[in-house]
């Protein structure tokens, strides 16, 4: 604990000095010196002993009083290989003129924490009553100890040191990795790249793929990203996702606890910024984010923005797919359970979506819009309609369905505009008319597809009495970029009458055999 002299022991010494200066005055015969040669002694003594005693500098105890820091984070960027110690330094700075008493510094976590930290050379997890001078400051040394070879260990230690002033609470963030893991922090990645599988690729803040290099994700690489942390593709950059069905490519937040198992908005987004090429994603889980792709204004390449097949996203808190104003080909996807519309297709565009499941029963708050959402405008900075044709959006042998009477907006601007939208051999849950046959090609309306567990993301057909089971139309699953003829699960689409709708064919369950 931080000692500091208590004012009850600073006061006899004052009275001792007194007494001293005193009896030199009084006692007549002191050295046998003169009485004008002892008052001048009596006098000087006096001068000098009274400078030693002035008076103790006031406490600040302004309820309002705010520690300041050097930093708001600690940050432990070292990238372990073996157990892992490692020291970071921070100031406390004291911003009033007179001395403050700091009640309590202490760990969030106590003794449990991994860190530690040191202040006047007292090391602990929690000291009381530290003095800080009228605008003075102290350093802080924090230290870590991780064994990153624990596999069950969190991937990603937190904490943070609390200050107690004037019963003002404050504190200072602590993070380091907890897994050996290739960390990327604020970083512009400036030539081809590849993120390998062997560990996990952290990302904080951002990561910027530069112009006309591409990042690779080889087969079961886990990219984890860190609150609010985006992976950004430059104009004229590329992103190749190379999951495998048995190897698929995760993307998710670095909080690996079981208790962060299904929490949405966990990090940013995949952002595919206006003008990227040839970006192309296939077996990859996207989950626990906020936006989980969005892909920004078409690019300099006759190929579509995104192509996006046999993936998962779901559990966003904003939105699965934002498309504004881009060419984008979905196939074999699920888009589920977002906090707004799973998909939104805006700012006009090109869009392909085949044996996709777009579903929404997101139950952590109310729901305002539909699933799905098709626009072809917006307002620019002066409040003017600016029309983005939406050329085509088109939808076959999909399953566009939720718990909302109405899971489909059609936002058309009121002055027109291109806005060609179709749905072909779908199931839809809305209130629209679909009579139109230039819009609504043998679509089914709010039939039951009976999916499996649609709450966690389980859009699988339960039963052979689901509406998609048998709808669907060979000739559109044939016409993908990608070959349809197995679904998301590995399940074939052309061994019985027609494939199903959406992402998933219906799969009768194997009863167990009973044994003998």
């Amino acid at each position: 604990m931080a000692q500091t002299d208590h004012p009850a022991i600073k006061r006899p010494l004052c009275r001792i000095k007194w007494v001293i200066i005193i009896f030199a005055v009084t006692y007549p015969n002191m050295n046998h010196l003169s009485g004008i040669y002892t008052g001048a002694v009596a006098l000087l003594i006096i001068v000098f002993l009274s400078a030693s005693c002035t008076k103790e500098e006031p406490i600040d105890k302004d309820p309002g009083l705010k520690l300041e820091f050097s930093g708001d984070t600690v940050f432990f960027d070292t990238v372990f290989t073996s157990v892992g110690t490692a020291t970071q330094i921070f100031k406390v700075f004291n911003p009033s003129k007179d001395r403050i008493i700091i009640s309590s510094i202490e760990l969030a976590r106590g003794e449990a924490s991994p860190f530690r930290f040191n202040i006047d050379g007292i090391a602990s997890t929690r000291i009381t009553d530290l003095e800080i001078a009228g605008n003075d400051s102290v350093f802080v040394f924090v230290k870590v100890t991780i064994d990153p070879g624990q596999a069950n260990a969190p991937l990603v230690q937190n904490d943070s040191i609390v200050f107690i002033t004037n019963n003002n609470r404050q504190d200072v963030k602590l993070l380091a990795w907890g897994q050996d893991a290739y960390f990327y922090r604020n970083g512009i990645i400036g030539s081809d790249y590849i993120f390998t599988a062997d560990k996990p690729h952290v990302i904080y803040g951002f990561l910027a793929v530069d112009s006309l290099y591409t990042l690779t994700i080889e087969a079961g690489a886990r990219v984890c990203l860190h609150a609010g942390a985006i992976l950004l593709v430059y104009r004229d950059a590329t992103l190749k996702v190379n999951g495998t069905a048995e190897n698929p490519v995760i993307f998710e937040g670095d909080r690996l606890e079981d208790y962060f198992r299904d929490i949405p908005g966990q990090w940013g987004r995949i952002w595919l910024y206006a003008g990227s090429i040839d970006n192309e994603i296939n077996y990859a889980i996207i989950r626990n984010g906020e936006v989980g792709i969005h892909a920004d204004t078409t690019g300099n390449s006759l190929n579509p923005t995104l192509r996006i097949s046999n993936s998962l996203i779901y559990n966003m808190s904003e939105t699965g797919i934002l498309g504004q104003g881009t060419r984008l080909k979905a196939a074999n996807c699920v888009i589920g359970n977002c906090g707004s519309q799973s998909v939104t297709l805006s700012l006009g565009g090109d869009y392909d979506f085949r044996h996709c499941t777009i579903g929404n029963f997101w139950n952590r708050s109310y729901r305002k819009v539909p699933a799905l959402l098709l626009n072809n405008y917006y307002y620019d900075t002066s409040n003017t309609v600016q029309v983005r044709d939406l050329t085509r959006a088109y939808f076959g042998n999909c399953v566009i369905y939720g718990e909302k009477d109405e899971e489909i907006a059609l936002d058309q601007d009121a002055e027109g505009g291109i806005f060609n939208y179709r749905f072909d051999h779908c199931l839809l849950k809305t209130e629209l008319n679909t009579s139109s046959e230039l819009n609504y090609i043998n679509c089914i309306k709010n039939e039951d597809p009976w999916f499996k567990d649609p709450y966690i993301s389980s859009f699988q057909p339960d039963t052979l009495i689901s509406a998609v089971v048998d709808k669907g139309s060979a000739q559109i699953t044939s016409g993908a970029f990608i070959n349809l003829n197995t679904d998301l699960d590995g399940n074939s689409r052309i061994s019985d009458t027609a494939p199903d709708l959406g992402a998933y064919e219906f799969k009768e369950a194997v009863p167990a055999r009973r044994r003998r």
